[in-house]
């Protein structure tokens, strides 16, 4: 996901045709294939829906990320679960009912989904120079770091420059301990690759230290750009840049409307492996 070419951007196995496959066999099969998300996909139960699914980490089960939204839109797509040329989707997942939409045609086609609207923890304080600490540099204290909640829940924090960014090696004991359950994703303004925001999200809490391209990191972010007004240094569409310090130079597209409540990702997707499971 958010690449066009194999083995870059974010990897994510998507099991279709899951139904009768239990709750603890998806866990381990998540915890199986290791990646940052597995995805299954079923029937809907909901009127509206055009499929359901449901999304692990190798520790625990999200109710809506970023990335397996939007890679089994794009498996779905292909396999013909939805009409293959269909250009909006309705996906039921934990987090309700998605608006998905697509544009263009295979192989150039983009799929976008509007996140579920952010919800800012603010009863959850942030220890600043902890969390400089625990990333061996400095965050941004002014506007300071923010816990926000799109489904998955993400500490965000600046960092002053891209080239700090990039070269972070945290802690990753000291940083599960300071993010809980959920992650901490970073962002500095600008990139070397030409896009607007360079991210990083880091989730050791969840089993996965480094998250290469991160959907629902790149949605707090932009619901933190809206919230503290650094959005207007990048504008109400831009791209950002991640993965590229791992080799996976992915690239996430991002519109912001309604001063933040309403954000959507997107970006595109390409199939590299396709097979069978025997369970």
């Amino acid at each position: 996901m958010f690449t066009r070419a194999p083995l870059r951007g974010n990897p994510v196995a998507v099991v279709l045709d899951a139904e009768g496959i239990d709750v603890d066999e998806m866990q381990r099969l998540a915890g199986w294939t290791n990646l940052s998300e597995t995805v299954f996909v079923l029937p809907p139960t909901q009127a509206g829906a055009d499929y359901r699914i449901r999304i692990f980490t190798p520790a625990h089960e999200l109710p809506f990320a970023g990335h397996p939204t939007l890679g089994a839109a794009h498996a779905v797509l292909e396999a013909g679960i939805v009409r293959t040329d269909a250009t909006h989707l309705t996906q039921e997942c934990g987090a309700g009912l998605l608006a998905l939409r697509t544009e263009g045609a295979p192989p150039e086609r983009r799929i976008f989904v509007r996140t579920p609207q952010a919800q800012f923890r603010r009863e959850w304080p942030v220890d600043v120079d902890a969390l400089g600490r625990a990333l061996g540099a400095p965050v941004v204290a002014d506007p300071p770091p923010l816990v926000i909640d799109v489904g998955p829940v993400w500490l965000v924090a600046q960092v002053a420059e891209e080239r700090m960014l990039r070269g972070l090696a945290p802690d990753m004991t000291a940083l599960a301990a300071l993010s809980r359950r959920g992650g901490v994703t970073l962002f500095a303004l600008g990139s070397v690759t030409g896009a607007d925001v360079t991210v990083r999200s880091f989730a050791p809490a969840g089993g996965i230290n480094e998250d290469p391209v991160c959907g629902s990191g790149n949605a707090t972010v932009a619901a933190y750009l809206a919230s503290t007004g650094l959005l207007a240094r990048v504008g109400e569409m831009y791209r950002a840049s991640q993965g590229r310090e791992r080799g996976r130079d992915g690239e996430v597209l991002v519109r912001v409307a309604g001063g933040g409540r309403e954000i959507e990702i997107g970006g595109a997707a390409v199939t590299v492996v396709e097979g069978r499971l025997r369970l």
